[in-house]
């Protein structure tokens, strides 16, 4: 068995970053419904419209994964209050706050985080053992083609490393946090 994964949201930075979205992803897998980045968007209902269509209601999502802890990337999180959040350091639900062993972990047989710092220190990555092959969900590349530099990256070293940990899963697909999935090539940014 493998997870189902739907981009919902292609997330975009417009008119010189004065209008952001992120990418918004939905995973289905062993019962789970989680969501990645649910963060800033146009309307609420650029998220839970296209979840509906899928069948699901935000009450049924199990699971949301911040990459990092920017507000373009956490805005919406309220919509699904029953879901344990999870961040690289940490899982909250509730009013309860734990700390996480280890950013490298599973929330699924099929769904896994790991640590790539480079954008922001705390970053983590999203592997989806999916209908298609192995995805990455990843602020690492804000779209297909970069920015080769990242203007924000708090270590452009880590950025690189990371991205290149990335490429070394050999993904058929890298979902970015600001743009529609595409399939890594030789000109994918290092």
């Amino acid at each position: 068995m493998s997870a189902h994964w739907h981009q919902i949201v292609e997330g975009y930075v417009r008119d010189g970053g004065s209008h952001v979205a992120s990418s918004v992803v939905y995973v289905a897998d062993e019962g789970f419904h989680i969501i990645l980045d649910p963060g800033m968007v146009a309307s609420q209902a650029n998220i839970l419209d296209p979840l509906g269509a899928l069948g699901v209601e935000a009450g049924e999502i199990t699971d949301v994964v911040i990459s990092h802890h920017h507000p373009d990337h956490t805005m919406n999180i309220a919509l699904f209050p029953n879901a344990r959040v999870h961040s690289a350091t940490s899982i909250y639900q509730g009013d309860s706050w734990h700390h996480a062993t280890e950013p490298n972990r599973h929330i699924t047989a099929n769904v896994r985080l790991i640590a790539t710092p480079g954008h922001q220190p705390e970053d983590i990555s999203v592997v989806i053992d999916g209908q298609t092959g192995l995805v990455v969900y990843t602020h690492e590349w804000w779209m297909e083609s970069g920015p080769a530099e990242d203007p924000y990256a708090a270590d452009r070293d880590l950025l690189r490393a990371s991205r290149q940990a990335i490429l070394d899963l050999k993904p058929v697909v890298i979902i970015p946090a600001h743009g529609p999935a595409f399939t890594p090539n030789a000109n994918t940014p290092l």
